[in-house]
């Protein structure tokens, strides 16, 4: 018997959980919301610092490998993506960041002469920002205090995340107590998407209030293969799970959120995206849309790491007798290192012009922190990291088809620093954050920079460091972009729409034109709200 529902929610991530829950409480439709992962029930995920003992394998991490990247001397790096029900918002660090003002009023000014633009700008998405968000400490117009989603201060911070602060502000950066405020300059403490200790993933904001609501319906390990398309139109998706093939129809919409990396892969499944490519795959074109898989996103990031002269950071935290101490502080006190992110402080700099835009993001991490391709380049011990990370990248990349396999991976080329802007801007964020490690108090509690050599800063020397140590920032985006009418690359319209293809809509980070100047999960949250306003045409419950 075909099983039909009002809408069809393909990815239960920051986006697909949000869009599926306002479809259901603002539009009182019966959704179905289709997740490839499993379920976000775990204790290591629900405690704040969990994550870093899956990040380098995981079932809950879905690791996708770049093709040899030629300007990077060959390097093949990895983008794990989360692999469970809440997405990136149940594995991430949790900082709660949103971008500026201008990176939305950019998109509206790329999309204002659209037919049919319901708006992009500040104004018009600061409202579903603030009515997600239940603010520990901020309120006002930029804050909510009421929302869904925990957005708390770090319930712990190492001394090694207060000595960075001080010795950037001892840089002439100011404090900034609000990173989501009027200015993003400066150095501070993130706020994080958590409480008293446990993650506020949207599996847990918007899709556990509704867990006994039959019209809302989840089916974990439900990987889609195609969305089904009938005279121009969505009428449903063909998934596989456990038992085998299944096809779900929608009266509805059918909506893709299955981020950044898989979305554009679908979407090329289902016979839509380049033609050509896709013949060669002998899928039938349904609608020729070249821009499909292309403007490929992400923010690269470059480690600076130090070892310290002290017992200071998380090393070994997770371990031993250190486990059971912060452990039990944790159960009967709910205090200590379980309730930290491991991230707890960082900074926007414009090392060329400090009274300009940020051009870099700094976060603070300690440990020694490497990725999975570079971690044989240092021993553990007792230290920090500072990752720089170029906030508005020019380089762009693809993802293309590997198989007409649902199964395989797509093909994925990030090109991370491969335009010269990029690497010029991650240069100077380099050496702006090495001089911090030389300022007071860091500079006394560190035995000295592990990589790059202090001793050689010249640019050939930090553009060497940086070609064989940049990685993701977890951030892929724009691979379905929204667009200008007659934008022959433009794969959606201003309301979220396929174009050539009714019924049809994408809503996660594959969707901005170009990326936020910061994390990502709070804007894709943004953008699964803002989908079901246009399908509903009616904004969210406050």
């Amino acid at each position: 018997m075909n099983e039909t529902f009002d809408h069809i929610v393909v990815g239960g991530g920051s986006s697909g959980a949000v869009a599926a829950a306002r479809l259901v409480e603002d539009g009182n439709a019966r959704v179905l919301l289709l997740e490839a992962g499993y379920s976000h029930r775990h204790p290591l995920l629900d405690m704040p610092p969990g994550i870093f003992k899956m990040i380098n394998g995981s079932k809950y991490m879905r690791y996708h490998k770049t093709v040899p990247q030629p300007h990077l001397d060959g390097r093949v790096h990895d983008i794990p993506q989360g692999n469970v029900l809440g997405g990136g918002s149940s594995v991430n660090a949790q900082v709660y960041m949103r971008g500026r003002p201008s990176d939305y009023d950019a998109w509206n000014d790329l999309l204002r002469e659209n037919n049919d633009n319901p708006g992009w700008g500040w104004s018009d998405v600061l409202p579903h920002f603030r009515n997600a968000e239940a603010n520990n400490r901020l309120a006002g117009d930029l804050h909510g205090v009421s929302g869904q989603v925990q957005v708390s201060d770090p319930g712990y911070v190492d001394p090694l995340s207060r000595w960075f602060v001080q010795s950037v502000q001892a840089l002439g950066e100011p404090y900034n107590t609000d990173f989501n405020g009027r200015s993003q300059r400066g150095v501070g403490f993130y706020q994080f998407t958590n409480r008293d200790g446990r993650r506020s993933s949207t599996a847990y904001a918007f899709l556990e209030p509704l867990k006994q609501d039959p019209r809302l319906v989840v089916r974990l390990q439900a990987r889609a293969e195609k969305i089904i398309i009938e005279n121009g139109r969505a009428i449903g998706v063909s998934y596989r799970d456990a038992s085998g093939s299944h096809t779900v129809y929608a009266d509805g919409e059918v909506i893709l959120a299955a981020g950044a990396l898989v979305t554009p892969q679908v979407l090329m499944l289902s016979g839509i995206g380049d033609a050509d490519h896709l013949r060669q795959f002998d899928i039938k074109p349904a609608a020729d849309l070249k821009g499909v898989g292309q403007n490929l996103i992400d923010h690269p990031e470059v480690p600076i790491t130090a070892y310290a002269n002290g017992s200071y950071g998380y090393y070994r935290q997770g371990e031993g007798w250190r486990m059971l101490k912060n452990g039990l502080q944790f159960k009967l006190f709910g205090s200590g290192p379980v309730t930290s992110a491991g991230v707890e402080a960082g900074a926007f700099v414009n090392p060329g012009n400090r009274e300009a835009d940020p051009t870099i993001q700094a976060f603070c991490v300690p440990i020694v922190y490497l990725d999975r391709d570079a971690r044989s380049e240092l021993k553990d011990g007792y230290g920090v990291t500072i990752t720089t990370v170029v906030v508005k990248p020019r380089s762009r990349g693809d993802v293309r088809l590997a198989s007409a396999d649902p199964a395989q991976m797509p093909v994925v080329s990030p090109n991370l620093l491969k335009a010269e802007e990029d690497m010029r801007e991650m240069i100077a964020g380099q050496r702006f954050f090495l001089e911090a490690f030389q300022a007071e108090p860091l500079a006394s509690k560190l035995k000295g920079v592990a990589i790059p050599d202090p001793a050689d800063v010249s640019d050939d020397a930090l553009r060497a460091h940086c070609k064989r140590f940049v990685k993701t920032n977890y951030h892929p985006s724009g691979t379905a972009r929204m667009g200008a009418d007659g934008d022959d690359m433009a794969v959606l319209d201003a309301r979220m729409r396929v174009r050539g293809v009714e019924g049809l809509r994408v809503c996660d980070m594959s969707a901005v034109p170009d990326i936020n100047a910061g994390n990502t999960n709070a804007p894709a949250m943004m953008l699964g709200s803002r989908c079901a306003e246009l399908i509903l045409g009616h904004a969210p419950k406050a």
